[in-house]
């Protein structure tokens, strides 16, 4: 059983090293299981506001490597491998890399969700240089500026509203003639006397000189486009579990996010979902942190009762 890990985790984002951390402070061997780099979807993230403890803020880089070399100072290993598969039935579970084979008594799945983007020229060179995908994040940052939404849902209307408390105006683009979000959003949408509609419109090509200035709109009824000059333009058409490991495995909602409560607790003894992959209300990297810590105390009363 030398090759055995206690803990597993899928994923080096906050909720991961969280995880990591006070699983290898608990005494149990830690292995972190990480694609890319520490910090995950974090990583990109240029300047982070709103994570307690850093009054001047933090990027997203710097911050994960913080939080990598915390768990690590508890003796988490890390290892930077692609999964393959995953085994999560049975009492040992096994994740399959290119890197090798990797065995543990409980795993925890940290592979968090992707936003959904447009997919035109430009947009990931410009992502965190005007181009952004969470208001909540990153719309402070353009305080007294211009900025374009796109997006129809209740995820995208909460996103202009919160948009709009420090913007002086946002341009709301809708594939469609009305929203999609929940009527509840329309009246405090319609009150708000700064945003600004683009009906039955999509952004088609995006405007550049080293940043972000602007995009060209075109109206799906007429063909006839608009140049549109502002600040920053935020996405919000939904965001995608990275979970396409799990499909027939663990129990997912109809969006595709990991059923897991505030236990983290999967449909599977022994696995657990922390962060943005999992069903939860609020995808922020503080919810992420806590789920972490709640994993790891949820894993020692498992380990425990496994050995009663």
């Amino acid at each position: 059983m030398d090759n055995v890990y206690d803990v597993l985790v899928l994923g080096g984002g906050p909720g991961g090293y969280t995880a990591a951390m006070y699983a290898a402070r608990s005494g149990l061997r830690t292995l972190v299981l990480e694609r890319l780099a520490a910090g995950g979807q974090m990583a990109l993230t240029h300047s982070i506001d709103n994570y307690p403890g850093f009054d001047e803020g933090v990027d997203g880089f710097t911050l994960g490597m913080k939080m990598q070399q915390g768990a690590q100072r508890f003796g988490a290993e890390t290892v930077y491998a692609d999964v393959q598969s995953a085994e999560l039935d049975g009492t040992i579970k096994v994740l399959h890399t290119l890197q090798g084979t990797f065995y543990g008594k409980t795993v925890i799945l940290a592979t968090g969700a992707n936003p959904r983007k447009l997919g035109l020229d430009g947009e990931e060179e410009l992502t965190g240089r005007g181009v952004h995908y969470c208001a909540a994040c990153d719309g402070m940052f353009y305080r007294g500026k211009t900025v374009m939404l796109v997006g129809g849902g209740n995820s995208a209307v909460a996103d202009a509203l919160v948009l709009a408390r420090v913007a002086k105006k946002v341009i709301l683009v809708h594939r469609r003639d009305t929203l999609r979000a929940s009527k509840i959003y329309h009246e405090p949408l319609e009150k708000t006397e700064n945003i600004e509609f683009r009906w039955n419109s999509e952004v088609v090509s995006l405007l550049q000189d080293q940043r972000f200035e602007g995009a060209v709109i075109r109206n799906r009824v007429t063909g006839e486009e608009e140049t549109v000059s502002c600040d920053a333009l935020f996405i919000s058409i939904g965001r995608q579990p990275a979970t396409e490991l799990f499909q027939g495995k663990v129990a997912l909602d109809e969006a595709g996010y990991i059923v897991a409560g505030e236990s983290t607790k999967t449909s599977i003894p022994g696995v657990y979902a922390v962060g943005d992959v999992r069903t939860k209300a609020v995808r922020q990297i503080v919810t992420a942190t806590a789920d972490g810590a709640v994993a790891a105390h949820e894993i020692e009363e498992y380990l425990a009762l496994a050995v009663a």
